[in-house]
């Protein structure tokens, strides 16, 4: 009797799982070092589950409102504690703040002082600590958002009156372009900044970089990447991906 052919999402994870193997070694890296994520947005609660039952542990969401329909039926589904770690990619507005803080345990938006107090006073109330990434603008591209790199410094060092907030690291979104090898400069740059900022007030426990998606995470590992955001290459085109580059 044959062997049963594996799941179509069970042949890409494992097909990703090889991407990620072959750019770690080519760069010298370990590939334990690089966490997958696994962005699901448009996708659904049955798809996320199926995803988790296939290994996956680390699950991003885009926009809060599909977020809070879809994990509450997926915690149903998997019970509190086989459940993934849920993360937020997307563009946070102040007033979904709570939302956020109830029901994710990382955000990857971070871009500004006021955003960052509005967390930290929700995590207060909510008794919760929230693990957050400092998006950085490295392509000018206003719709991604993002802080500006010299402005990074003042807000770590506001980041320190945060004891709800634990900064990881930082995150980027390179401009759009089918060159995988195009986004490397910001890639590189992102590490760069990362290593700049270590040293100063608010920068000590800057270890992680998010960065790299479906079309050009290998080229982010190559270039430090402990954190990649894989969505199409994972869970397969969206039927409407939106505005902006697919994860």
């Amino acid at each position: 009797m044959s062997a049963q052919a594996p799941s179509p999402l069970n042949a890409r994870l494992q097909a990703v799982h090889e991407r990620i193997e072959r750019a770690a070694l080519h760069a010298g890296r370990d590939p334990a070092e690089v966490a997958l994520l696994a962005v699901a947005k448009r996708k659904t609660a049955a798809e996320v589950v199926a995803g988790v039952r296939a290994g996956l542990s680390e699950i991003a969401e885009n926009y809060a409102q599909e977020a809070l329909a879809k994990i509450p039926e997926v915690r149903q589904q998997l019970g509190p504690a086989a459940g993934p770690r849920w993360h937020f990619v997307g563009r946070l507005q102040r007033n979904k703040a709570r939302q956020v803080v109830e029901h994710f345990d990382v955000l990857h938006t971070l871009d500004r002082a006021a955003l960052g107090d509005a967390l930290e006073r929700r995590a207060a109330e909510a008794g919760r600590r929230l693990d957050v990434f400092v998006q950085v603008d490295l392509c000018g591209e206003p719709q991604k958002g993002g802080a500006a790199p010299e402005a990074l410094p003042a807000l770590l060092e506001t980041s320190l009156g945060w004891p709800h907030l634990d900064v990881r690291g930082l995150m980027t979104l390179p401009a759009e372009t089918r060159n995988p090898e195009d986004s490397r400069p910001a890639f590189a740059r992102l590490r760069a900044l990362r290593d700049e900022l270590r040293p100063l007030p608010g920068g000590a426990s800057l270890d992680e970089l998010s960065m790299g998606m479906s079309a050009d995470f290998e080229v982010a590992i190559q270039e430090g990447a402990t954190i990649i955001r894989v969505g199409s290459a994972l869970f397969g085109p969206r039927d409407d991906p939106g505005p902006g580059r697919a994860a």
